[in-house]
């Protein structure tokens, strides 16, 4: 996968490295057995951040869907929340070919002590057969924006990156005369040809466009046990009632669409990475200012925005991460922003220097920022943290507008900095729970 496939990922809330991930990654455990193994047991062990913010974040019922063959595609967020009482209830994993014994809560196990190199997010899926033999063992390493990385395999992202820098990107348009967005869909359609890549575009539009209506009609509390209300109906109601527009209008619709798309995401609702779903109501938010603000509706200019965003986010996750247990908010909202900001940049006809300078204004302004989410739920800070990030991403793109595209820090040097405070960063700070206001805000 590369490209607009591997940043805009369609799945299901309320994480894309804790519930679209590790989904992902007990599939295709499931379907690397050999045919004609008929397992007795399956044992899965989570380590890292997936083990200390895994209950909160749906990875276990995500890992059960997975072993049944389910994709965060396709799954059914009703069908998702009712298979733990299901597992629990029937005691049986019903399998292609039969059912075997299964008890969530003796075979998925949280290990929070065991250290284990490689990523924060690592999942051991283990096959046992008759007289426990052992039939098959993998880790695996779910490593941001729902992608999954096998022990031992090279990382698919840096592999299929088609710029080595934000430098090499410039020098491409400047050589071939071609924008950033243009190169972008270039390079998705040799790898998967082009009616396919505007086809996914298109459903990714869709499903971001769905997402903010959703979340602005679906009231009531949140799952979780915070007891937090949604906020974006009445936020649109409040909008909708005013008779003239209010000094904030702007900046009031981009945050209320952002909490939409991040309220949906908290109930396990449909969404698109962007590049996580913990960041995913930034870009569908900003996506929707351009098109009721700029009057960029065509179809065209949704591609242009989304192919310009999808390479920046190809640079930030091929030379830093995107995984808020790796880097902390900056990778997830700070990445989102800095992809929604040269997707605006673009469509305001931003020349390809004014685009990078967009995207390294709204990183650079996310810098240092931590992951620490109360109650190891995406909900506080996190969904405030979206409409924030949007309005972010249409201030850089106007500021960067506003300039010719010379400037002093290249978009490289933020990415480099953000992996290396991520690097710096304390463990407690980055999806854990154990630090920032998950400890200092009292859960209920």
């Amino acid at each position: 996968m590369s490209g607009v496939f591997d940043i805009f990922r369609i799945g299901l809330g309320p994480s894309s490295s804790h519930t679209v991930g590790p989904m992902r990654a007990a599939a295709a455990f499931m379907q690397g057995l050999p045919a004609n193994a008929r397992p007795h047991r399956l044992e899965v062990t989570l380590y890292g951040s997936l083990a200390w913010t895994g209950h909160g974040h749906g990875t276990a019922p995500a890992i059960m869907g997975g072993l049944l063959g389910w994709a965060p595609e396709t799954a059914e967020p009703e069908a998702l929340r009712a298979l733990p009482a299901l597992l629990r209830d029937s005691g049986r994993l019903v399998l292609s070919w039969g059912s075997i014994a299964f008890d969530p809560g003796r075979d998925i196990r949280f290990d929070r002590e065991s250290k284990v190199p490689g990523h924060p997010n690592a999942l051991r899926l283990r096959a046992f057969g008759a007289e426990a033999t052992l039939l098959r063992d993998e880790l695996w390493f779910s490593v941001g924006g729902g992608s999954v990385r096998r022990a031992g395999e090279k990382s698919l992202a840096a592999l299929s990156c088609p710029f080595a820098s934000g430098v090499a990107l410039l020098e491409r348009c400047a050589a071939t005369g071609q924008s950033i967005a243009a190169l972008q869909f270039a390079h998705d359609s040799a790898h998967h040809g082009a009616d396919a890549v505007r086809a996914h575009l298109h459903q990714v539009a869709a499903t971001m466009r769905d997402c903010i209506e959703r979340g602005l009609v679906n009231e009531g509390e949140l799952p979780g046990g915070l007891k937090v209300r949604r906020r974006a109906p009445g936020l649109a109601a409040r909008l909708a009632s005013r008779n003239t527009p209010g000094p904030t209008e702007a900046m009031d619709r981009a945050s209320l669409w952002a909490m939409a798309v991040n309220e949906e995401n908290a109930a396990g609702g449909r969404v698109v990475t962007a590049p996580t779903n913990g960041a995913a109501g930034v870009v569908p938010a900003v996506l929707r200012w351009a098109r009721e603000h700029l009057h960029r509706e065509e179809p065209s200019a949704t591609e242009d925005f989304l192919l310009t965003a999808a390479a920046i986010g190809g640079l930030i996750k091929a030379n830093a991460s995107v995984s808020g247990a790796e880097v902390g908010c900056q990778g997830e909202v700070g990445s989102a922003a800095a992809m929604a900001a040269a997707g605006l940049a673009a469509l305001m006809g931003g020349t390809p220097e004014q685009i990078e300078n967009a995207a390294e204004i709204a990183l650079e302004h996310h810098l240092g920022m931590t992951c620490d989410p109360i109650g190891g739920l995406v909900q506080i800070p996190c969904i405030e943290r979206n409409a924030m990030g949007a309005v972010k991403a249409i201030n850089a793109a106007s500021l960067a507008l506003a300039g010719d595209g010379a400037h002093h820090v290249s978009l490289d040097e933020a990415i480099a900095t953000m992996r290396q405070t991520g690097l710096d960063m304390r463990s407690e700070y980055k999806e854990t729970s154990r630090g920032g206001l998950a400890v200092h805000v009292a859960e209920c």
